[in-house]
């Protein structure tokens, strides 16, 4: 059947289209809160911001990099984005290789416990109380044991393994005397960077963007990550004390308020700044990770 080249143009073009306005829908937020954070905070306030800055300043990142707090969180947040990232890829990846090898009994068992745990958990009470029992309130652990292990990481890594590493060549490295753990090290890790890219950017995106489990098990503010003091910030409300004192008081207090508003998109963009520099460098291996890890699956 010969092909319409009339009907392969409209498609192009309806495609472009449909591109061209998911393009718009996904980067005008991102370009608001940037431009947001460089304008006169009364603007953004009334509304008046559209597009491009208005009335340009840098107050509101002068007032975050004089925040203190916003330092102890920033340190906190690479400190937990790191150490997550690790702790996650050293249960994550052994637990998905294991459970990818055929020779392994028991496994489609363990796999349902694991699929289990993702629509059927425990509760917030339940597990806050077992991390009290356990004596991890306020401490660095309650925010980096909850999340070590996804079990969506593990279902990816665990496709990977059994989809793309050769089972011939490890039952080949197992007849010539190699150990279940070099095998592991020598053989399957190398020949799995991109997942192992791919698991790198996931956990360290989780760790760097949640705050739940802080917020839900710590006190002590200077354990508290970056987002938590963003969420602090987002919350604040000092409409009440509006009307109270003079008017000069009142006056202060409405530009300090104002300021917030620029502090709030300045605190957002510096947040993302890290996870936006990382991806562009594991962007390939990620694509190709995502597509072997699942649609093979």
């Amino acid at each position: 059947m010969k092909k319409n080249p009339i009907d392969d143009k409209v498609f192009d073009i309806l495609v472009i289209l449909l591109s061209v306005a998911l393009l718009i829908l996904t980067l005008y937020p991102l370009l608001y809160v940037l431009s947001a954070s460089f304008s006169d905070p009364v603007a953004v306030t009334k509304g008046e911001l559209w597009l491009l800055p208005k009335g340009f300043t840098l107050d509101g990142y002068e007032a975050i990099f004089d925040y203190e707090p916003i330092w102890i969180g920033y340190r906190n947040t690479i400190f937990y984005s790191i150490a997550g990232t690790i702790l996650s890829l050293f249960f994550t990846l052994p637990c998905a290789y294991a459970l990818s090898r055929k020779d392994v009994k028991g496994r489609n068992i363990f796999m349902f416990l694991f699929l289990f745990t993702m629509f059927f958990n425990g509760g917030m009470i339940p597990t806050y109380l077992a991390m009290k029992q356990f004596r991890l309130l306020d401490t660095i652990w309650a925010v980096l044991i909850p999340g070590v292990v996804g079990v969506s990481n593990v279902i990816i890594a665990r496709t990977y393994f059994a989809t793309s590493v050769p089972w011939e060549i490890q039952e080949a490295a197992i007849v010539d005397g190699c150990s279940n753990t070099k095998l592991f090290l020598k053989i399957v890790l190398p020949l799995s960077m991109p997942i192992v890219a791919v698991l790198t950017l996931y956990a360290f995106v989780y760790q760097w963007n949640q705050f739940f489990n802080a917020l839900i098990y710590l006190s002590d503010s200077n354990l508290y990550p970056l987002q938590l003091y963003l969420r602090n910030i987002l919350l604040m409300d000092q409409m009440n004390a509006l009307l109270e004192g003079d008017s000069e008081a009142r006056q202060a207090l409405l530009e300090r308020i104002q300021l917030k508003e620029s502090m709030k998109y300045g605190i957002v963009v510096v947040s993302s700044l890290p996870v936006l520099i990382i991806y562009p460098f594991l962007q390939k291996y990620f694509a190709k990770g995502v597509m072997m890890g699942a649609i093979k699956g």
